[in-house]
């Protein structure tokens, strides 16, 4: 089969394109002849080494897919040949990606793809609508008529926690960085958008979110300033962690404690099964009723991988500002 990898960590380039034997499912596995797959920020870190995990040689890049199911492994009982499926966690802690013409992944990875949803926005939705939905849900326990502020309504995340938090009834208020995107971001649900370029952000979220301030703050965009976060935040309220490795912000403790708040860190990969088909039954019921959709922002050839993988970097290491919404790959294409 065909497939984008790599055998040694770098920069994009060391992404090649060729054929790489075809995968067998093992036991518990499904094979997934993929028809998308999407590119995260995750993905552009685990090639570079700048998030070192054990990997198969030759690597193939990619966590995120949708297709249809191919072959079925000895003691898979949740799919049939034929089944469209969905999935994230892939290309990371030892397995191989979705950047290829199959993949095999075991079942509990598989999500069914409802109808009426395209392979591509699948695919898009997978890794930022579950990690919006764990950190919104799982980590923060969001309830209706909270207020929610996420930085980046438009970017992969950002745009999902913004539609996510409506659909569950409450208040959101965003930042943009463009009149364009302000616009977008109010057409994905957001009540209030703050153009942190052109606006001073503090007074208008403070502003936005009313006398009682933030309940759950959702931060997507590292390193956290969090002497401003906790200034805007309500009483009890819950500040999310999911980006910023190398970040190492300063806690005002005295404010912190005195208002009762909560940091809740996770990853994505870290988080079991049961907890991410939680948020893919969720998100399929969402999708399903056109309440959720991914910003696909570009497409590539499975051939353009190192493209995409150039593109991604550019917009999440160098903020470039080219891209909104996410990357889909089309092993077709």
């Amino acid at each position: 089969m065909r497939a984008a990898y790599f055998e040694t960590t770098g920069a994009p380039d060391v992404i090649h394109f060729g054929d790489v034997p075809t995968p067998v499912p093992k036991a518990g596995e499904v094979r997934v002849k993929v028809l998308a797959a999407s590119i995260n920020p995750i993905d552009t870190y685990i090639r570079s080494g700048a998030a070192p995990m054990p990997l198969p040689k030759p690597a193939i890049t990619g966590t995120d897919f949708a297709g249809v199911v191919d072959a079925v492994g000895p003691g898979a009982g949740r799919y049939r040949v034929g089944d469209r499926v969905w999935g994230s966690n892939q290309g990371l802690l030892g397995r191989q990606g979705t950047c290829a013409e199959f993949v095999c992944v075991e079942e509990k990875w598989a999500y069914p793809t409802p109808d009426g949803v395209s392979d591509e926005q699948a695919a898009a939705l997978a890794l930022v609508g579950i990690t919006a939905h764990l950190g919104l849900f799982i980590r923060a326990n969001l309830q209706a008529g909270e207020t929610v502020f996420v930085n980046g309504g438009t970017g992969g995340v950002g745009s999902m926690v913004v539609q996510m938090a409506k659909v569950s009834g409450a208040r959101v208020v965003t930042s943009a960085g463009t009149d364009e995107k302000a616009v977008l971001a109010r057409e994905l649900g957001a009540d209030a958008v703050v153009n942190y370029k052109a606006e001073d952000f503090a007074a208008r979220v403070k502003e936005a979110a009313g006398a009682s301030g933030i309940n759950v703050w959702f931060e997507t965009q590292p390193p956290t300033d969090l002497d401003r976060t906790v200034d805007l935040m309500a009483p009890r309220g819950r500040v999310v962690v999911m980006a910023g490795r190398a970040a190492r912000p300063v806690l005002p403790n005295g404010p912190f404690y005195v208002k009762g708040l909560a940091l809740l860190g996770f990853a994505m990969f870290n988080m079991t099964p049961d907890e991410q088909r939680t948020c893919a039954d969720d998100m399929n019921r969402w999708a399903a009723a056109g309440k959720l959709k991914a910003l696909i922002g570009k497409t590539f050839p499975l051939s353009q991988t190192a493209a995409a993988h150039t593109l991604q970097e550019d917009n999440t290491a160098r903020k470039a500002g080219t891209l909104t919404g996410k990357i889909v790959i089309l092993p077709a294409g």
